[in-house]
């Protein structure tokens, strides 16, 4: 076991998030210390956290995808396949705690819409796509050719859906990638995969299944607005008074600051372990099934699986208390009280709340669980040629962009579609020329860096800063552009690897 390796590098990623916000909340915007103290406790969580997990994807999910994937392929029957699949993804999907939080969020600003409904629709959408994923990787379907009719079908139906709903469905594709859930789909396309001996669709399963829930919620926006369910509603004034509430229960507080702090993490705890104990029990749940149906596996090997899935979910629960516990919090309070200086002084203080919103996207994306799956199976499917290293720092440099758009949407307010269409048609043009490899590897990576951490502290940081500004009306559409902007970021890192290559058999050849 790596758990030395894998600490330091969790701790390498998460500790300059923590040195960027201590920064800013011991100095120009000063931070109550309450909140910074369960920031800095949360940030020690996260990293024990992350770390464990990862150790339990390592034992127990990933191998268990795999050889799921492997041997449902082996029956030869597609019906069996895609039935499980649709199986899989719905179950999965329904008890995500992520889709829960979702829910909740957009009956906040819609509160016609049924908490339930939109969860079923969602959990549909994640199932029927990764039957579709498996169906194509099986008859062997251009991936390229998949995503381009994907999202051609997808934008059409985006016109005819409410602008108040477009940032909502694009951000329903980015809440069902959790950290339990992105594990196993991508082990199940891999192993697929594998009894096929086809690398090239090793991956693409993740991003297709991305698609399949902005659809459904775009569809089941256009029935809500025929059966005459949208009216006029003060959308700006619910958001922008939840959030400022939210964000002033962060700051309030008072007596002794140690029990301040237990009490909030002790809180935290007992509904953060709720919510893991669903997460993984449902996986679990299909791992029983499918040892006594179809695995049948060693009793050495099934142990090790459940040691697998106990790590995982302790390491779950201690970074969900780590970032619910004080992390998010002193996010939303930094972005509120940056975006607050930014409208009220202008000038240099626009640049430091953009910047500040670049050098997080930046960090913070490297810190999400599924990214570092993510890397670690490209690094292993392409034999090393593909560095993770060199993943990452494109993977960061999209995810910076995307929160950098984000940070100024928030403070003027710009219509998502500005930016969602124009990227992904850039996106699909990069198809044309990059690999299929780095294709698929992209469109995943769009659902991955659109993690836990990412869907709190950076949502919280944007949300808080645009409680502030003009962009507090439309609460939704962060996690869409960073599910967006890795797709250029990765395709763009494939076509230069494709130069690269071709550089090399050229002078190999002369030689």
């Amino acid at each position: 076991m790596n758990i030395l390796s894998k600490l330091k590098e969790t701790a390498v990623s998460v500790v300059p998030v923590m040195a960027i916000v201590l920064f800013f909340g011991l100095t120009f915007v000063p931070l109550d210390k309450i909140l910074l103290a369960r920031f800095v406790i949360g940030g020690l969580f996260l990293i024990l956290g992350l770390t464990i997990f990862l150790l339990g994807v390592d034992l127990g999910i990933q191998p268990m995808g795999e050889r799921c994937g492997a041997e449902l392929t082996k029956k030869r029957s597609l019906l069996l396949l895609l039935s499980v699949a649709f199986v899989i993804g719905f179950i999965v999907t329904a008890a995500e705690p992520d889709i829960q939080v979702f829910g909740d969020q957009v009956r906040g600003i819609f509160p016609f819409v049924n908490k339930s409904a939109i969860t079923f629709v969602i959990a549909a959408g994640v199932g029927l796509f990764i039957m579709l994923g498996l169906l194509r990787t099986v008859l062997n379907f251009s991936l390229k050719w998949s995503f381009f009719l994907a999202y051609i079908l997808l934008f059409a139906i985006s016109f005819f859906t409410p602008d108040s709903f477009i940032g909502i469905a694009f951000d329903s594709g980015g809440a069902t990638t959790g950290p339990m859930t992105v594990p196993f789909i991508m082990a199940l396309g891999l192993g697929v995969s594998s009894v096929r001996d086809d690398n090239d669709n090793s991956f693409g399963l993740t991003g297709i299944c991305s698609i399949g829930p902005v659809m459904a919620v775009l569809i089941y926006a256009i029935i809500l607005r025929s059966g005459g369910a949208f009216e006029a509603q003060q959308a700006s004034d619910l958001a922008k008074a939840g959030e400022e509430s939210a964000v002033a229960a962060a700051l309030s507080g008072s007596g002794n600051i140690f029990v301040q702090i237990f009490a909030s993490f002790k809180e935290t705890a007992g509904s953060v372990f709720h919510e893991s104990l669903v997460s993984i029990a449902p996986l679990f749940a299909l791992f029983v099934i499918f040892q006594i149906f179809l695995l049948k596996m060693t009793r050495r090997q099934v142990i090790r699986i459940i040691i697998g899935f106990v790590y995982a979910f302790i390491g779950l629960t201690i970074f969900l208390i780590g970032v619910n516990g004080g992390f998010s919090q002193a996010g939303a309070a930094l972005g509120q009280k940056l975006g607050s200086f930014a409208l009220e002084r202008g000038g240099i203080w626009y640049v430091i709340l953009i910047g500040t919103g670049l050098a997080l996207g930046a960090i913070i994306v490297c810190a999400e669980p599924a990214v570092w799956v993510l890397s670690e199976q490209v690094e292993g499917v392409s034999g090393g040629t593909i560095k993770r290293k060199a993943l990452l720092v494109f993977l960061s440099v999209g995810t910076a962009i995307a929160i950098g758009l984000s940070m100024w949407r928030a403070v003027s307010g710009f219509n998502l579609k500005i930016i969602l269409i124009p990227g992904y048609i850039i996106a699909m043009i990069l198809m044309i020329f990059c690999p299929s490899l780095f294709s698929g590897i992209a469109f995943d990576s769009g659902g991955v860096a659109s993690g836990p951490l990412t869907s709190t502290f950076v949502l919280s940081f944007t949300l808080g800063a645009a409680s502030s500004g003009q962009g507090g009306n439309d609460s939704f559409g962060v996690i869409a552009l960073v599910a967006m902007m890795p797709l250029i970021a990765i395709q763009i890192m494939g076509i230069i690897f494709k130069m690269k290559q071709k550089k090399i058999a050229n002078t190999g050849g002369e030689a």
